[in-house]
């Protein structure tokens, strides 16, 4: 068994590093960076599909922590900016599928290299095998909350 003491820092650190990362101020920096006008709603939504790629609105949804009729109203409002695609899904028609236009793939890359100077310059003190060391473990991290949550998704189906 792992010290709760242990277990609760690293809970604190997840809650600080979330809402450090979805602060307006951290999201319009980031705009602000990547030279880009947007609504910061968006921005998550058009992330994660850069990140992704091709979703449904539904695992969107998950992925960014809202529900379904938030993300549709704000998937318009990106399609109507040019910068997604809904297309049907390939095995069941009725479900939409959402995909970056040649616009949201540049501004997706304007936003990915602006994050990247931001990261790289609160970075700078860090070794190389630090900076390894939190890739590779925060990698980790995801991976072992995916198989808790899909382990969690099993059993309440019985």
């Amino acid at each position: 068994m792992y010290n709760t003491a242990n277990i609760d820092t690293v809970a604190r650190a997840l809650v600080d590093l979330l809402g450090f990362f979805s602060s307006p101020q951290r999201v319009d920096l980031l705009l602000e960076e990547a030279g880009v006008v947007l609504d910061r709603a968006l921005v998550p939504l058009l992330v994660g599909i850069a990140t992704r790629g091709t979703l449904s609105v539904a695992a969107l949804a998950d992925q960014v922590g809202r529900d379904s009729t938030t993300v549709s109203r704000q998937i318009a409002k990106l399609e109507q900016l040019g910068l997604i695609a809904k297309i049907p899904g390939e095995t069941d028609r009725r479900i939409r599928m959402v995909t970056l236009a040649p616009a949201g793939e540049a501004l997706a890359r304007s936003v990915a290299a602006a994050r990247q100077r931001l990261l790289a310059r609160a970075l700078a003190a860090w070794s190389e095998d630090d900076l390894g060391d939190l890739g590779r473990l925060n990698a980790k991290f995801v991976e072992s909350l995916a198989r808790a949550a899909q382990a969690g998704s099993e059993a309440e189906r019985g």
